[in-house]
């Protein structure tokens, strides 16, 4: 009998749930506090992208006649984000910055400072900070300035009238972000201990020096949060790239989303504020602390307490893999070799590309460029590689949400010296990872032939991120594979169709087909009372039919393990529906990026099927963006995936949360086994 599937989680909750699973990373005593700290600026740096891309989206779902998004949706989302800053900041003042004090770290307000302190403090305000501000007293002439998203502004109430005998009492004081938001102060003023104080903190001391003649009757900090997600029409413009590139200014005034206000801001200064942006009162946010609670990072960094951080990690080269006396080429007509990030070291990819570069027999490398940051060794090498008469195809995704502006200047670069550039598909996004290398090869005089080398992976081409996300890469010659990536660069390119894949599953054609065809096998097999097991691996699961059809294999008897690092909408454990299925979230030192899935179907070898993948199980990575998968055939390899990336998780007993039918969730208590601990043990450098 076929059950009526249950409701859907709700995907925006989900997001917060997986936030105050980062902010429990901030209350746990095995975390050196410094680390601590950081997690509580990773949830405010979440929320950012959340209210401006997330949240955003909702409000726009719920204006479109017959919307499934209601007013009731918003308010509950609202209220559970109310609720999330709320403990954010209490874990911030009365768990991290009590211990900071400990240790001698402090930021000191006015109020704290001696003599000495606020003297230097003074000196620094007149010399590096008034310079740069400019305040602007509202009246007709002088509308309420433009805002940019998340800058830092003061709104101020001033007593009397202004210089030219006018009762306008309100001002508006920009702050500029090329100032420092955290200010350490020297030795010879802290009395022995590491003291900081927060550029606003100095502001608000000497806001009166910037209204000579009145009085500051009051004041607050603010910071809106807009929609910033780009809106390109590309079936409408001629150049997406140069479409963009004038859609990055005016990103930043897009329409308000949430006002963020110190919780002392009077109500008169707060409902103005609201006025201005057009916003209703559910979307004030009173904190109790800095309003923007990410530029703490520069506390972290300017504090001298390495026994305050994490261990530094370094990752392990593969000597036994991929020796570093040979070339990667000669290693690989041998066979593949997985990457195992960032417990093995990203270094091999790039002397992958740079063997490539200085190699006068590869005559052609192509590349998919999604996030690779404002600075690259590998674009560096691709630019050189150009430079030295090779073709390069480099597949820029513009539309990578926050790194369109580095993405376009890479792709500048590139065409300066002679690369061929292209940007995809219009209407999808190129999330896929992928690096090709054709090479001449053949005895001297003697026949030659075109070799493919390939690199694919399930993170991105950032040296900077293989250092704190969990990935897996994989570097091969094997033809079919690297002939179907080949295939897949032409089709980018060319925009024809391609043909039929010998290996690689290709998003949007048919690797959801194939997810749900591995599924209705395990289904089958479930059945037929055989063998019947999925393991899923992933970032998030939100696509309705993938979740009904492991829905259908966990009732046909299937047993199921997902390991969903944030947004899962499945409902686990709920009585003859989904009891046989499991969820489960694992949060730790590095964030869980890698993408794997495992099917088994029988007791048969050739019955199980394990993919690696760019993609998330949801509707946007399987329908409206280019992505790729691709089995490991391989058995010694596929049980090393196994042992590493599916089953130390599946036991997880320290970094692990188990999530509940209502999709809350709860910390899985045991015996301290963390994942990622035992891999870095595995791999420690010696």
């Amino acid at each position: 009998m076929t059950l009526m599937p249950p409701a859907l989680l709700n995907r925006e909750q989900a997001i917060l749930e997986f936030n105050a699973r980062v902010l429990a990373q901030a209350q746990r005593e095995d975390v050196p506090l410094l680390e601590r700290l950081r997690y509580v600026c990773i949830v405010s740096s979440n929320l950012d992208e959340f209210f401006e891309v997330r949240f955003a989206d909702m409000l726009d779902a719920a204006r479109e006649p017959g919307s499934a998004v209601s007013s009731r949706d918003i308010e509950r989302v609202a209220g559970e984000a109310h609720e999330l800053i709320d403990r954010q900041y209490g874990v911030f003042n009365e768990q991290i910055m009590p211990r900071l004090l400990e240790q001698g770290i402090v930021i000191h307000n006015h109020a704290d400072r001696d003599e000495a302190q606020r003297h230097w403090v003074a000196r620094f305000f007149e010399r590096e900070v008034k310079p740069l501000l400019v305040p602007v007293g509202l009246d007709p002439a002088h509308p309420f300035p433009q805002v940019a998203n998340k800058s830092l502004h003061f709104v101020v109430r001033l007593s009397g009238k202004d210089a030219f005998g006018r009762d306008n009492r309100i001002a508006i004081v920009k702050v500029p972000r090329v100032l420092p938001r955290v200010i350490k102060l020297p030795q010879q003023v802290s009395g022995g201990r590491q003291v900081f104080v927060l550029l606003t903190s100095v502001i608000r001391a000497h806001l009166e020096e910037l209204f000579p003649g009145r009085q500051v009757e009051s004041f607050s900090q603010f910071r809106v949060t807009r929609d910033s997600d780009l809106e390109v029409d590309e079936e409408e413009v001629a150049n997406l790239r140069h479409a963009l590139r004038s859609g990055l200014t005016t990103r930043h005034f897009g329409r308000a989303v949430r006002l963020e206000v110190v919780n002392s801001c009077p109500e008169e200064l707060s409902r103005f504020l609201l006025e201005q942006f057009q916003l209703p009162n559910a979307a004030l946010y009173r904190v109790n602390g800095p309003v923007n609670l990410v530029r703490l990072n520069e506390l972290i960094d300017l504090t001298d307490a390495p026994e305050l951080r994490f261990v530094p990690h370094e990752p392990l080269w593969p000597q036994a893999s991929l020796p570093r006396q040979k070339r990667c080429f000669e290693r690989l007509r041998k066979g593949d070799v997985l990457l195992h990030h960032p417990f093995e070291s990203f270094e091999p990819v790039v002397q992958f590309l740079r063997e490539a570069v200085e190699d006068p027999d590869v005559l052609a490398i192509k590349q998919t460029i999604y996030r690779t940051g404002s600075q690259s060794v590998l674009m560096d090498l691709l630019i050189e590689a150009a430079r030295r008469g090779k073709e390069v195809m480099a597949v820029v995704e513009l539309k990578a949400r926050f790194d369109e502006e580095a993405n376009i200047n890479w792709a500048e670069r590139l065409e300066a010296v002679g690369a061929q550039v292209v940007y995809g598909i219009v209407g999808l996004k190129t999330h896929a990872k992928m690096l090709l290398v054709t090479r001449r090869e053949g005895k001297p005089g003697g026949k030659h032939v075109l070799r493919r080398y390939a690199h694919l992976s399930t993170g991105n081409y950032n040296p900077r991120t293989a250092r704190l996300y969990t990935d897996i890469g994989c570097l091969t010659a094997d033809p079919d594979l690297t002939s179907d990536i080949d295939n897949v660069f032409r089709q980018l390119a060319s925009l024809g169709k391609a043909r039929p894949a010998k290996r690689l599953l290709l998003a949007p054609f048919h690797m959801h087909e194939r997810m749900v065809e591995c599924l209705a096998r395990v289904e089958q097999s479930a059945r037929e009372g055989r063998t019947a097991r999925v393991v899923l691996k992933v970032n998030a699961l939100t696509d309705a039919e993938l979740i009904h059809a492991l829905l259908r294999c966990g009732q046909a008897g299937a047993e199921i393990d997902l390991i969903v690092r944030g947004a899962c909408m499945l409902p686990p454990q709920l009585p003859g529906i989904s009891d046989r299925i499991r969820v489960r979230s694992v949060v730790g030192r590095f964030l869980e990026h890698s993408r794997v899935s495992y099917f088994r179907w029988g007791e048969g070898e050739e019955d199980e099927a394990l993919y690696l993948s760019s993609a998330d199980w949801m509707s946007r990575n399987m329908f409206r963006r280019i992505e790729v998968a691709w089995p490991v055939l391989d058995a010694k390899l596929r049980q090393r995936l196994i042992d590493e990336t599916l089953q130390p998780y599946l036991h997880d007993s320290l970094d692990a949360w188990e999530q509940l039918p209502d999709g809350h969730y709860r910390r899985i208590e045991g015996e301290g086994r963390s994942a990622q601990q035992a891999l870095m043990r595995r791999y420690a450098v010696e």
